[in-house]
């Protein structure tokens, strides 16, 4: 998918990676971005539309699929990162309940319109996901779960029209990396990785330097190999 003429909807776009997301897919042309935010949130650009989008609140969350009438691209990049030591069960349920439920929560809201336009997903996810980072293991945990829960949806929603892909990102300077003394990648590069990824029909994005060399061991490893195999105990007819 090129941005260019399309709409969108990004998740979590107050700041970091998510008003990075805002930001190039004005620069590539996007003909109307709603920037899903909790809170203030004002864009000089009249194509970007703030739309209060609590991803944890169903009312919220319908409310907002009410008021957009078309979306060719929705990208679910709303995420909590806390530390923890997995001894806290609140903290794991609110890992959760943003960074998993949230996601299935949007991702059904506007499905229709998705269906409707034959459009794409994005779930931001972390290299969390594929190996936990024990200072974070809710995170890591919710993550994993996220990109499991994409690579089924990737499956359901292909009869459908709706391609799903997932961004495993690397460290990137926002307020969820602050503190952790590790190289990371701007959020406008880090954007910029996802689209281009978007744009080369990438199932799994690598989208900046830290990820991007992991790319081609993980196509050709063994997590691949099985979601494609088993694609095959889809049933015919099913969608999400």
């Amino acid at each position: 998918m090129q941005i260019a003429r399309k709409s969108l909807l990004i998740t979590g776009a107050n700041r970091g990676i998510g008003r990075a997301l805002v930001e190039e897919a004005m620069r590539r042309g996007a003909s109307r971005v709603f920037a899903g935010v909790r809170g203030a949130f004002r864009h000089p650009d009249p194509r970007v539309t703030a739309l209060p989008l609590d991803v944890t609140d169903p009312k919220q969350i319908a409310r907002a699929a009410a008021a957009v009438a078309e979306l060719d691209l929705l990208v679910n990049n709303a995420g909590i990162a806390i530390f923890d030591g997995l001894d806290d069960p609140e903290i794991l349920q609110r890992h959760f309940d943003v960074n998993v439920l949230g996601i299935a929560r949007v991702t059904q809201a506007f499905l229709p319109l998705l269906k409707r336009s034959r459009g794409a997903i994005v779930n931001n996810l972390s290299l969390a996901a594929i190996a936990p980072i024990p200072a974070t293991p809710g995170y890591s945990a919710s993550k994993a779960a996220a990109a499991s829960m994409s690579q089924s949806l990737r499956a359901l929603l292909a009869g459908e029209g709706v391609t799903v892909h997932a961004a495993f990102i690397g460290p990137t300077d926002t307020d969820m990396s602050r503190g952790i003394e590790v190289a990371k990648a701007t959020p406008a590069a880090t954007a910029q990785g996802i689209f281009d990824g978007l744009a080369n029909d990438e199932e799994d994005i690598f989208p900046d330097p830290m990820s991007r060399p992991l790319a081609e061991g993980w196509r050709a490893g063994v997590v691949k190999m099985l979601e494609s195999r088993f694609r095959a105990y889809v049933p015919a007819g099913s969608a999400a």
